[in-house]
């Protein structure tokens, strides 16, 4: 099954259960071990400057509105660089890519490191926080990458236990911190504890982690995902979801301070909670998809985001920060389980298309595996770039009014908009595939109720 000495398997087909219970099981979760492992770290130095900031008082010189802004551009990084990390595991390798990926995440570790210190200026620390971007990038591979280790009937598990491991990098670089601020380290302390950390992942992929040859070159792939509807449309639910859970995990500490006054210590106090319970539930929302259908849970998942959202902004105007707090960790919560619901639709719209093609078997079963890896990157992509919406609107909001309320009337308006969307198109009716019209078309039609 793996060529001698290269890591890469030959033959892969989950889809193919006596293979599956034989071997397949058991080399698909070694990889998503040591993917998650990856991913996780990667997740934690891409927000490591959510904590760095709390760390930042007076002394430093730095505004709110600066503040804001910097974890704005880490966030656009992270969002940016999925694109090629989605390719690269075409190109490279799922296992290859995960060494690299994880051995990079050294540049912006150390750049840190060198420069967290009073007197570093403004510009300084915006072009180390765009370095710490490329963090974002490992969930875009790690998700390509262990897409094609999982049947179809397994997606919504595998993929939703990968992302939640690696969002609780969030987390817990978040309680690092607060251990840290606690026993009154500084932030080169903190930073210090991940460099070894980071060699550590690197070295395990390299050891254990595998690459599929099935996958290896099919950059067209992308450029097919790109053409298909469902990507856009998938991409425009994933921004309410994780761009929600990626914004706002930047974002918490900082509306803490500035709003409610709270100091660094109190802040990190509960500024994890958030994150993980949300990377926590994210397997669950896509078990439940598994189960009832990933549409339909996160129909009722914009729904209930909504609400928490309408309880944020009376909250905010309340200045009541007991009831901020638990609406704020409630949100985070819902972000989580439709991250899981969402990424499940993906390879279920995709093997929906496949029988609609005419196409059977391992045939659809390959089809919607090509296709949904090459969407998933493009999706997490534009999905990351909610968190830098989100950001800039807290910035402005903060500007305008000196409270977050605005930008929470802002993100209620989008939920609404995500709900009524998921419902029209995955909902409504049994639907033809996105881009077909007219009565020419003749393969049968799809329902999307339960992909």
């Amino acid at each position: 099954m793996t060529a001698p000495g290269g890591r890469w398997i030959q033959h892969w087909d989950p889809e193919d259960e006596d293979f599956w219970n034989r071997t397949g099981e058991r080399v698909a979760r070694r990889n998503l071990l040591f993917s998650v492992l990856s991913e996780h770290i990667g997740f934690s130095v891409w927000t490591m400057w959510s904590v760095l900031v709390l760390f930042m008082g007076p002394e430093y010189g730095l505004t709110p509105a600066d503040k804001f802004l910097l974890t704005s551009l880490v966030t656009l990084v992270g969002a940016v660089v999925r694109v090629p990390y989605t390719f690269a595991v075409a190109v490279f390798g799922g296992r290859n890519w995960t060494v690299v990926s994880a051995a990079l995440l050294l540049i912006p570790t150390v750049a840190a490191f060198a420069v967290m210190e009073p007197g570093t200026s403004f510009s300084t620390f915006l072009l180390v926080g765009l370095l710490a971007g490329i963090g974002g990038g490992n969930f875009a591979s790690s998700m390509t990458n262990i897409n094609a280790f999982f049947p179809l009937r397994r997606k919504g598990w595998a993929l939703g236990l990968n992302a939640g491991g690696g969002n609780i990098g969030v987390p817990v670089i978040q309680l690092a911190a607060l251990a840290v601020i606690g026993a009154g380290g500084g932030p080169r302390v903190l930073l210090g504890l991940y460099i070894p950390l980071i060699v550590v992942a690197a070295v395990l992929a390299g050891r254990y982690m595998d690459n599929l040859a099935s996958v290896r070159n099919d950059t067209g792939a992308a450029g097919d995902a790109v053409r298909e509807p469902h990507t856009w449309i998938m991409s425009f639910l994933y921004v309410g979801t994780f761009g929600s859970f990626i914004g706002y995990s930047f974002a918490f500490g900082m509306v803490l301070q500035n709003e409610f006054g709270r100091t660094p210590l109190q802040a990190a106090y509960v500024t994890f909670l958030g994150p993980l319970l949300g990377s926590l539930v994210r397997p669950v929302g896509g078990r439940l998809a598994d189960r009832y259908g990933g549409a339909r849970i996160t129909l009722g998942n914009f729904v209930g985001m909504g609400a928490a959202t309408g309880v944020l902004i009376v909250a905010s105007t309340q200045k009541s920060p007991a009831l901020f707090t638990a609406a704020f960790v409630v949100l985070f919560v819902l972000t989580g389980l439709g991250n899981g619901s969402t990424y499940k639709m993906i390879p279920g719209i995709f093997q929906a298309k496949a029988r609609a093609r005419g196409l059977s078997g391992e045939e659809a079963a390959a089809y919607g595996r090509r296709l949904s890896g090459a969407a998933m990157g493009l999706i997490g992509a534009v999905g990351a770039l909610g968190g830098v919406g989100i950001n800039l609107a807290f910035r402005q909001s903060f500007l305008s009014h000196g409270s977050g309320t605005g930008a929470f009337a802002a993100f209620l308006a989008w939920y609404a908009v995500c709900l009524a969307v998921t419902w029209a198109v995955y909902l409504r009716r049994p639907a033809r595939p996105a881009g077909t019209t007219g009565v020419a078309e003749k393969a049968p039609q799809v329902s999307h109720a339960r992909v």
